[in-house]
């Protein structure tokens, strides 16, 4: 069996780097032919009778990016993804991550998406803004792009809402309701073939309330009930997806799903857990390909 683990063809440090050997790696223990790379040294090629053409074939790929061309010409070719496209292009997009959530019994941050702009030097809708403000000051905005915290702003009053939405008006963007009881917090859940494998409860560094751990936040593993652990396996589940790390906001009423990253990093998880989620994800893919006869 030969697989590929395909990372962007630019990656912002050496943390893609290490993600990609360790999954490589564990596949490899399993007897699978396994190698890392990039985007780009792995090409697919629209041909004029408009076949596409694969520069190597591989049974399957770990598809540690988010770029969705690639990976709809690999899945036309046959090759199996790990995340497929669908997932991993919904996960990628956070109000269609919610939106695809929406109707299995689900809870979710309360979300307002945006309307799209395409016109140059209009203003803000006030219809528009009035909605968002019923989701109470201060409330979360973020662009529905983007990963590690980047994109995602407090906004505090109506004056800081119509200038972020005048600056982000022609940017796919939304709104979330702020949860103050879980301000600066939340519990990052890592799910493989559909189960909870192991979480952390992230926290913020002081005067951050995003809690990512690029920004400078600490994890600690923390022992899941069966309702945050469902929970984040339901999500995985609606998205269709393999490996997943999903974002649950803790309340008083139970988890809020917040985020779900289809190609979540995993080292911190794994210094704080002690867990193999490499070779727990290597052995779901393996077990999955056998089951497909392939």
């Amino acid at each position: 069996m030969k697989g590929i683990v395909l990372m962007n063809a630019y990656p912002a440090g050496e943390k893609f780097y290490r993600q990609s050997e360790r999954i490589a790696s564990a596949l490899t223990d399993l007897g699978v032919c396994a190698k890392v790379k990039k985007n780009g040294e792995l090409a697919a090629a629209i041909k004029e009778n408009g076949e596409i053409e694969l520069s190597e074939r591989a049974d399957f790929v770990v598809y540690l990016d988010k770029d969705k061309y690639l990976g709809r010409a690999l899945e036309k070719n046959g090759v199996r993804v790990f995340n497929r496209m669908e997932a991993i292009e919904a996960c990628d997009d956070k109000a269609l991550t919610l939106l695809t959530l929406s109707g299995y019994g689900i809870n979710v941050v309360e979300t307002i998406p945006a309307p799209l702009c395409y016109t140059m030097g209009v203003s803000p809708s006030e219809a528009f803004l009035k909605q968002v403000e019923g989701l109470g000051y201060p409330l979360v905005a973020k662009k529905s792009y983007g990963s590690f915290g980047a994109g995602v702003v407090l906004v505090r009053s109506r004056e800081e809402l119509f200038a972020l939405e005048k600056e982000w008006l022609q940017l796919p963007h939304l709104y979330e309701k702020f949860i103050a009881e879980s301000a600066g917090k939340d519990i990052r859940v890592i799910v493989v073939g559909g189960k909870a494998l192991a979480a952390i409860r992230r926290v913020a560094r002081v005067g951050e309330f995003r809690s990512n751990i690029e920004l400078g936040g600490s994890g600690e593993k923390v022992e899941l009930s069966q309702t945050y652990a469902s929970a984040a396996e339901a999500c995985a589940k609606a998205l269709g997806l393999d490996y997943c790390g999903v974002d649950l906001l803790e309340t008083e009423a139970g988890p809020l799903v917040c985020e779900v990253n289809s190609n979540a990093f995993f080292e911190g998880l794994e210094a704080a857990t002690g867990v193999d989620v490499a070779a727990a994800y290597a052995k779901h893919i393996v077990e999955s390909m056998k089951k497909a006869g392939r």
